[in-house]
Order: structure tokens, then sequence, then C-alpha cells
């Protein structure tokens, strides 16, 4: 009699660290438990899943196009022709008016529809949304500075720190208009170059997020833990 038929070993499944997946820089990132974007997550669902996305991530490429076009037409007028804002917006408005005007009054003489301009107008809802959206962002904002200057979290502080410092330099090479379209060109390029190299950079940041970490707690066990801090206020009791 035949001895019994030995099994095929299994497929070696995405756990057990064999399979091509495992040896990709995005499994070696996961496996250092760090994601930018966290766990499962992707570019599109973390810039809103929405209109938004598809315009920073290319996939409305007409309207990206016109975004970062438009954008580039306004800084060559402020910044290489010299024009300022008032003077545009003023000018802007005198060519459209005088075009609707002529138009609306040629109508009549030509026997033709007058043009067909829109009544436009900000809905209570629209006004009271963009207010709560504000008013929740201020607030974490807010609280985020009281913390800090209650001297609860040092590692917020040094954090908050650093950013405002950067922000100085930045203004320092820069003014606002030119800020803002080095914002726009990095919103259309950024994310549609992470979504193509997400792999590649998760793992770099794996391996620069450990090695921040381990210089943190060098210098918060020489430094940072020597600083006398606030102690934390006792919740009053009803």
């Amino acid at each position: 009699m035949a001895g019994p038929v030995e099994e095929a070993p299994a497929a070696a499944s995405p756990r057990d660290g064999v399979t091509e997946e495992a040896a990709s820089p995005a499994a070696a990132a996961r496996s250092r438990g760090f994601w930018l974007l966290g766990e499962d997550k992707s570019v599109h669902k973390a810039l809103g899943g929405g209109k938004t996305a598809d315009v920073l991530l290319w996939k409305d490429k007409k309207t990206s196009s016109a975004v970062v076009g438009g954008a580039t037409i306004l800084w060559l007028l402020f910044e290489v022709v010299e024009y300022h804002l008032l003077t545009l917006v003023s000018h802007l408005l005198i060519a459209a008016l005088t075009i609707l005007f002529l138009w609306s009054n040629a109508t009549v003489f030509i026997n033709k529809r007058s043009p067909d301009v829109p009544e436009v107008q900000i809905s209570e809802e629209l006004a009271v949304n963009i207010a709560l959206a504000l008013r929740a962002d201020i607030n974490k904002v807010l609280v985020l500075l009281r913390e800090i200057a209650l001297g609860h979290n040092l590692k917020k502080f040094l954090g908050v720190i650093v950013a405002l410092w950067i922000i100085s330099e930045i203004g320092e090479l820069c003014d606002l208009l030119r800020l803002m379209y080095i914002v726009v060109l990095i919103l259309h390029t950024v994310p549609i170059l992470y979504h193509k190299y997400q792999d590649k950079v998760d793992d770099f940041a794996a391996k620069a997020h450990a090695e921040l970490c381990k210089q943190y707690k060098v210098l918060d066990a020489k430094v940072l833990s020597k600083i006398p801090r606030a102690p934390p206020k006792d919740k009053k009791e009803n």
C-alpha cells in the first residue's frame, strides 16, 4: 500500500515575510511601524478624496493645468510686470462691466438675447459652515498654544518653535505672493510624486523617523529631562 501523500508546502502568505511585498521598501517601513499617511491610507484619501484630491493628483488634468497656469500668469503679472493687485482687479472689472454693458444695450438693435448674468449670493448655510470650520481650527491652535504656554508639553513647544523659526526664515527669503505661488506649485507636484514613489519615500521616512527618535531620546536624557517643568493642574472635582 502506498504511503500517505505528502502535502505540498502552503504558499507563503504576506505575513510570512518571504513574499515580494515583504522585501519591498514599503514593507520595511511598515515593519518599523511608521507610515507618512497612516496605515492603509492612500494619497487620494489623505487629500480629502474629492474634487480637490483629483486636481492635486492631476486626475482632472484640465482643472489642474488651469490652476497652475492661472497662478503662473498672476505671478508673472505681479512679480515680472510689477502689476499691483488693486490695479489689476480694477482693470478687470472695468473691462468686464464695459463689455457686458455694451452687449446688453447692443441686443436692442440686433434683436438678440441679452447676456445671461447669473445672480451670485453667498448662502447662509455656506457662511455658517465656513465659520464653523474656521472656529474649530482656530480653537485647536489656541488650545495648543495654551498648553505650551503652561509648560505642559516640551516636545510640542520645541516643534512649534522650530516651525515658527522656519517660517520666519522663509519670510526673509521671499515675499507673500512668491510664497503663495511656491505653495501652489508644491501642492501640484509633491502629492503626485509621492503617489508615484510612495514605497521609496515611506522607507526613507521610516529610517529618518527612527533616527530622529533616537536623537531626541539622547537630547531628552542629557538636556530636556533636567529642565524644570510646571506641574499639571489637578482638575476641580464637582
